[in-house]
């Protein structure tokens, strides 16, 4: 309700600025004694090995660089996922980057893996007061040469190990130069043999299994998710995120910032996403679970992930136009007795 009336001065501002003022009110609100979202009661359920005490997640890119944890867990999420991070910090892409698409609910984002590095964000995560399920998402620099590329993500997987509960690989991000191209064949055939031999060699180290999962686009063609599918099988991977931001702009090409280069989240991506979530639960047939994202407006939405093949939802978009109410909304609808479940491992 809160949020209702703020959002139209948060809408006010340039949102890259919006998104600074709204993590650090939530961050004050939370070191100053605003209590925690009312648990609601949900049967937890074991996805990759891990127990989620609700299916409800925060996706990527709202807190890159895990400054937030404890403000963002606080508004009753079942796990939270940081990052992207790459090996060095870089600044991203310039500004303008970020842009805002209400008549769509809809956001355009060319944001370029800007982060501190994984070095400022392992700092972060071990000064954060949290015990729930952290996911750390992982990509190249910019500046790293595709063909290299693999060295990045060993290097982060390497650092960010021993720190997350899962960790996801990102080869989909558009804003990226070439890094889409690692979801061909080859190019991922040979990232995610390298990466299964490095979790199996940390796991011994560490005394702990902490899984691996991929995150694909949106806008790939049905043969290329088959072929994706069957590498996570080959492989062993323990699940994969679907969705990334789109590429098209079909349904926003006439509105205002309607043609910028970027991303595409929010409502335009709903059925997109969940048409990529339904062909991989078919092509996979069970072998790991997905995390389904993209699109995630309201429960109806929610429910659709879920029934398409999704074990678990994240939101980024929606809580940026629906705000935290949206978050209960989501957990309430998951958590009731007669919320579907897809087949396959959880």
């Amino acid at each position: 309700m809160l949020y209702s009336l703020l959002r139209p001065l948060l809408f006010s501002l340039e949102p890259e600025t919006a998104h600074r003022v709204t993590l650090k009110t939530l961050e004050v609100a939370q070191r100053f004694g605003s209590r925690a979202a009312e648990p609601i009661s949900c049967p937890s359920r074991t996805v990759m090995g891990l127990n989620f005490p609700n299916p409800v997640g925060l996706g990527a890119g709202l807190d890159k660089d895990g400054e937030h944890i404890e403000a963002l867990a606080a508004l009753g999420f079942g796990f939270i996922e940081i990052g992207t991070v790459t090996p060095r910090p870089q600044p991203g892409n310039p500004k303008p980057r970020l842009f805002r698409l209400p008549q769509a609910k809809a956001i355009i984002n060319r944001m370029g893996f800007n982060n501190q590095g994984i070095d400022g964000l392992i700092a972060n995560v071990s000064q954060a007061d949290y015990r729930g399920i952290l996911g750390i998402n992982i990509g190249k620099n910019f500046d790293t040469p595709v063909e290299k590329a693999a060295a990045d993500y060993l290097f982060c997987l390497r650092k960010a190990y021993r720190y997350a509960g899962y960790i996801v690989v990102n080869i989909s991000s558009p804003n990226t130069p070439h890094l889409r191209q690692l979801q061909n064949a080859e190019e991922l055939s040979n990232l995610l043999y390298l990466l299964k031999l490095d979790q199996q060699k940390l796991a011994d180290e560490h005394g702990k299994y902490t899984p691996v999962a991929v995150k694909i686009a949106p806008d790939l063609e049905p043969s290329q998710i088959d072929a994706i599918a069957a590498l996570l099988m080959e492989y062993q991977i323990d699940g994969v995120i679907a969705t990334n931001t789109t590429l098209s702009r079909d349904e926003v090409k006439t509105l205002p910032h309607g043609s910028e280069p970027g991303g595409l989240s929010g409502q335009p991506l709903t059925q997109r996403a969940t048409a990529v979530i339904r062909r991989l639960h078919v092509a996979l047939q069970g072998a790991l679970p997905i995390i389904g994202v993209g699109g995630i407006m309201s429960a109806a939405d929610a429910r659709e992930k879920i029934e398409a093949g999704a074990s678990l939802i994240q939101i980024y978009s929606g809580l940026i136009y629906r705000g935290p109410d949206l978050v209960r909304e989501l957990t309430q609808a998951l958590c009731a007795p007669d919320a579907s479940s897809p087949m396959g491992p959880q």
